[in-house]
Order: structure tokens, then C-alpha cells, then sequence
């Protein structure tokens, strides 16, 4: 019997041990709440989930601000299984309802500014170029459209704390502007590694509008582990302007240049990314007095865009930016240089 007792003694004395080493399960707070993910979506299994991120879908935000047609297109899944999945995401990411303004008002705290090192053009932007927002760039051939968006995508690489985001950088290039050794000029001009510099900033050459248009769903499937914080289209309108020809295709042309237009914006709210877009101009014969300058794409491109910038050039070298359009800044102008260590007051 006491040898019994001794055994029985010993397995519990073991037991215990095993027992102690187990870690104790600690629950989560309130601000330690486990991420949601597309797994967790009613109704999304295994195989569901593994289309929506090979269609480049990998957060609740990016499926709630797609539309049913859209999706089941892009996931190639069922118009009705795609309404369930995005009602769902909705909720779960809770952005179906309204807000009160103050809500919203500390929402908009999560807002960035990059600076593009130039006061004047800080100023007049209310202290630089903002993130969740599309910003265009028009103006004549000369006017510093590219050098704008070169600069912008060497200031984007910078700390937070110099005024830059410490993102990378998307460059659809459609008119092959952009030049490496441009940006090695400008970022040796901040003192900066240019090696460095160059490989934040990833480059794609659009050769058509469906070309430029499939580079955006590419952007979607890259920027998994990347700090996406810009994404530059040099030019926007330029193949549009070249293959769509005539009124009798203006409406197809303008309906494919706003879903081009609404696919870049969703880039920007769910990355809380600035988009820049530069885009070309045309002159109005019938002008009668002021200037017949106006900018490609019409009142789709205009109602896309949160801010509006007109460039023109001025003498010594100088060059005029004018804020168009803004929903929460007055316009204005200002002046400032293109040389060739970057733009400069």
C-alpha cells in the first residue's frame, strides 16, 4: 500500500510540474483586441479567402469599399456571394454608418502632411500635400509637372520628423519622364543616399490606358509588407487623350478615366496614402478674355481631385503655382525655383 501511495504521489507531483510550465492564458484588453481579418468574414472560407488575396485583398477597409460587380469580377466569385462578403466587411470594419463631427474630426487627426521643402508651396497647401487625398498637377509642357513628382517621391522617403512620410513610393510612368539621375541630383541636394532613395521608389512604364489601369491592381498585390505612402501617375490623361479620339468616344473615354480615377482613391484611403496625378492641358480658341489654359478630363477629373494645382512658367527660371481648388483652403498663388539640386524657394 505505501508503495502505492508513493507512485500515485510521484504522477501528481509530475503532473503539477507540467502544469506549471503550461503559460497562462492572458485575455486581451480593450486595446489589445486581436486583429480582424478576412478569415473572420461570416461566410468566407479557406478557399474564398485565398482568391480575395490573390485579387490583392488582405484588410477588411479594402473589401468594404469595393462594389459587388467589382469584386466578383477581380475575386472571380459570385455577384451574391460578393454583396454577403462586402455587407459583412462593413460591419466588421464599421464604416456603413454616420459619424458625428467631432468623430470625424479625430478621425481626420490620422491625416499626414508631406512637405515638398518649399515654404511658399507649403503655405499655400496649409502645410503640405495631404495624405487620403488626390492631388493634380496641370499645366503646359516645361511647367515643372515631373519635377514635382520627382521631388515629392524623394521627400516622401524622408523621416517623419524632416516632413517626409518614411513610406515607398508607386511611379506609373506613361510618357517615360522619369529620370533615376534626376532623383540622385535631388536627393544628394538633402544630403541623402541616392541608392538608398532609388529603391523605395518603384517604377512601371504604362504603354495604353488598360495597361496604366492594370498597374493600380499591381500596386494592390505589391504593396503587401510595404509602407505605401504615394503613388504618382505621370501623366494621367496622356494615353486617354491619345486612344480615345472624337465626341463619339468621349463617354467611353470618361467613364474608363473615373473608374481609373475612384481605383487610385481607394488606393489612397486604405493605405492613408497621397496620390499625385499630373495631367496635360488644352487651349480654348474661344476664349474671349482671361486664360484659354484649361486642363484634360473634363468635370470627371475636376470632381475627382481634393486639391488643384495650375504651374506656369515665369521669368529667370522661376515658376507660379496656383491653388485651384480645395475643399477647406482658399486659392492662392505662389513662387518658387526648379534647380538642379530639386525645387527651392
Amino acid at each position: 500500500m505505501a508503495t502505492k501511495s508513493k507512485k500515485k504521489a510521484k504522477i501528481e507531483i509530475e503532473n503539477n510540474e507540467d502544469l506549471q510550465e503550461e503559460p497562462l492564458a492572458v485575455m486581451p484588453t480593450e486595446d489589445e483586441a486581436p486583429e480582424v481579418k478576412i478569415d473572420d468574414l461570416p461566410g468566407v472560407g479557406p478557399a474564398t479567402a485565398e482568391k480575395l488575396r490573390e485579387a490583392g485583398f488582405d484588410d477588411l477597409l479594402a473589401l468594404a469599399v469595393m462594389s459587388p460587380g467589382d469584386l466578383a469580377d477581380q475575386a472571380e466569385l459570385g455577384e451574391a456571394v460578393a454583396t454577403k462578403i462586402i455587407g459583412a466587411a462593413k460591419k466588421m470594419a464599421n464604416i456603413g454608418g454616420f459619424v458625428s463631427g467631432d468623430a470625424l474630426l479625430e478621425r481626420r487627426r490620422e491625416v499626414l502632411k508631406l512637405s515638398s521643402k518649399v515654404q511658399s508651396i507649403d503655405d499655400l497647401l496649409g502645410g503640405g500635400f495631404e495624405t487620403q487625398a488626390l492631388v493634380e498637377v496641370y499645366g503646359a509642357f516645361g511647367s515643372g509637372k515631373t519635377q514635382i513628382g520627382h521631388q515629392l517621391a524623394v521627400n516622401c522617403t524622408l523621416p517623419m520628423s524632416e516632413g517626409g512620410f518614411d513610406g515607398d513610393v508607386f511611379y506609373i510612368d506613361t510618357e517615360d519622364t522619369f529620370r533615376p539621375e534626376r532623383i540622385t541630383q535631388m536627393a544628394r541636394g538633402y544630403g541623402l543616399d541616392p541608392d538608398a532613395v532609388l529603391s523605395r521608389i518603384h517604377v512601371a512604364r504604362a504603354y495604353n490606358s488598360a495597361h496604366q489601369m492594370l498597374l493600380v491592381d499591381e500596386i494592390k498585390r505589391m504593396s503587401k509588407g510595404l509602407n505605401v505612402k504615394m503613388i504618382i501617375v505621370d501623366s494621367l490623361t496622356s494615353h486617354f487623350r491619345a486612344e480615345y479620339i472624337g465626341r463619339g468616344m468621349l463617354a467611353n473615354r470618361q467613364q474608363k478615366l473615373n473608374r481609373h480615377l475612384k481605383d487610385l482613391k481607394q488606393l489612397a484611403d486604405i493605405n492613408n496614402a497621397l496620390v499625385l496625378v499630373t495631367n496635360q492641358v488644352h487651349s480654348k480658341p474661344d476664349a474671349m478674355w482671361g486664360d484659354p489654359t484649361k486642363p484634360i478630363g473634363g468635370h470627371v477629373l475636376a470632381h475627382a481631385s481634393t486639391f488643384r494645382l495650375y504651374l506656369r512658367k515665369a521669368k529667370a527660371g522661376r515658376r507660379i503655382a496656383r491653388l485651384v481648388d480645395s475643399p477647406n483652403l482658399p486659392d492662392g498663388e505662389c513662387v518658387y525655383q526648379v534647380t538642379q539640386e530639386g525645387l527651392r524657394d
